[in-house]
């Protein structure tokens, strides 16, 4: 960093797939990195060996981004203790797929309670200390998804849908305090995120390092230019 002041980021699902491919490339990059996932025992593992390469500059919490009142909580805790949160990554996200007759009530909840008004809870938890600051980066995890419907997907899709739209008012919202918004689709992903795709061949799939890769990438655009939406797709899928 050109900077000697630590950068602090909050990466959300940042226990495992693309959001600890993220908080990993943060961490070896130089920032101080707090993540958070709702499982205790998912965060403790990742803690335990995340800390056992990059120590104190990591830290993790179980969050349940789905209860504004934890994602305050969390957010209040990382400005108390660090002092700013100069990126967020909403990265937190579920899926469960099935025909929009066959779907529950329960099931489009979590889904859209997770995918959307997390990131809405985090977004709005993180913008005015970023706003007080003068500038931040929040990039949310979207998907082509939220571009493409699919047959199964009636609530998948509609989280991201929403989430794009969020994150482009959003951008409109924080664009002149110095804040910088932008949704990152990715195409299909190596991990173990659920899909009802087959669990064959996985290699041509984009990897959670690849959208690490960007995230730093736009991280070091300077402060005049702002990519909003960015769209990945692995380069060569199966026929």
């Amino acid at each position: 960093m050109a900077e000697d002041r630590k950068k602090i980021a909050i990466v959300t699902g940042g226990s495992r797939g693309i959001g600890r491919g993220i908080a990993e490339a943060l961490l070896r990059e130089g920032w101080r990195v707090r993540f958070c996932s709702r499982s205790p025992r998912s965060v403790e593992a990742a803690q335990r060996e995340l800390a056992g390469s990059f120590g104190d500059a990591v830290a993790g919490r179980p969050v349940d981004v789905r209860n504004q009142q934890e994602v305050d909580a969390f957010v209040e805790e990382v400005l108390r203790e660090e002092g700013r949160i100069d990126c967020l990554v909403n990265n937190a996200g579920v899926g469960t797929f099935a025909p929009v007759d066959e779907l529950s009530g329960e099931q489009w909840r979590e889904v859209i309670e997770t995918n959307l008004s997390g990131c809405f809870y985090f977004l709005h938890a993180v913008a005015p200390a970023m706003k007080r600051q003068g500038d931040g980066w929040i990039f949310n995890i979207a998907s082509l998804a939220g571009r493409n419907p699919m047959a199964g997907g009636a609530a998948y899709n509609a989280s991201k849908f929403g989430l794009i739209g969020l994150s482009e008012a959003a951008m409109l919202d924080l664009r002149q305090h110095g804040v910088r918004v932008a949704a990152i689709l990715p195409g299909s992903v190596e991990s173990d995120f659920s899909h009802p795709a087959g669990r064959g061949d996985q290699s041509w799939r984009l990897k959670p390092g690849d959208i690490a890769s960007m995230i730093l990438h736009l991280l070091s655009y300077p402060p005049h230019a702002l990519p909003s939406l960015v769209e990945m797709r692995p380069a060569k899928p199966p026929k």
